[in-house]
């Protein structure tokens, strides 16, 4: 989700307020990046559940730790790092634990695509067959998505799926700008190769 120079300006005047003891501050803060902070957990840890959790214990972190933020970045970059550093101790915990249950990240897509794709083909619309075929890649995109190592996961998140720049990018995973272009290189390409495989077979 790409964000403008006048959202940016918002977001530090909101910040400013916090710091010098104005709560409802936050209170918009939240409103305006809730649903952003929600999305990034679910495409990171694959499950409503879990991402709703995840997404209410960062918007704690960030009321806990924003006195320190100094705005070297944009706010939206911090949140990002903040929201990443957070979903990564989720699966290490999980991960300690053995919790190998997981849903998809397209848990619930599944059902309302799904249902909607039937409804289409019962229409006897001349393209329903192309919307069922599109909505077939994008689901296996996400299943192959998911199953990327959290290094490439991760960048492609920030860079294909939320807008993030290089340089926004950067600042979250503390990495140069070449470093960034190269991982969202090969993470594009083990992706790619993923798909590719996945439709032989």
């Amino acid at each position: 989700m790409k964000e403008t120079a006048s959202a940016g300006s918002v977001d530090n005047e909101l910040v400013r307020r916090f710091v010098d003891g104005d709560r409802s501050a936050f209170e918009e803060l939240v409103v305006r990046h809730q649903n952003r902070v929600y999305g990034f957990c679910l495409r990171l840890l694959g499950s409503p559940s879990l991402a709703e959790e995840a997404a209410q214990e960062v918007l704690v972190k960030v009321f806990k730790y924003l006195p320190r933020f100094r705005g070297e970045s944009k706010f939206t970059t911090w949140l990002y790092r903040v929201t990443l550093n957070h979903c990564r101790n989720v699966q290490a915990y999980r991960a300690r634990r053995h919790d190998k249950r997981h849903d998809s990240l397209d848990a619930e897509t599944t059902d309302d695509e799904g249902s909607t794709r039937r409804r289409e083909l019962a229409d006897d619309r001349p393209d329903a067959e192309e919307d069922l075929l599109l909505a077939e890649r994008l689901r296996m995109m996400k299943e192959e998505l998911a199953k990327l190592d959290p290094i490439w996961k991760e960048i492609l998140l920030l860079r294909d799926v939320e807008g993030q720049s290089y340089e926004e990018i950067g600042n979250a995973l503390d990495l140069p700008p070449g470093t960034v272009k190269s991982r969202i290189h090969r993470a594009r390409g083990e992706l790619k190769t993923r798909l590719k495989r996945r439709i032989k077979t």
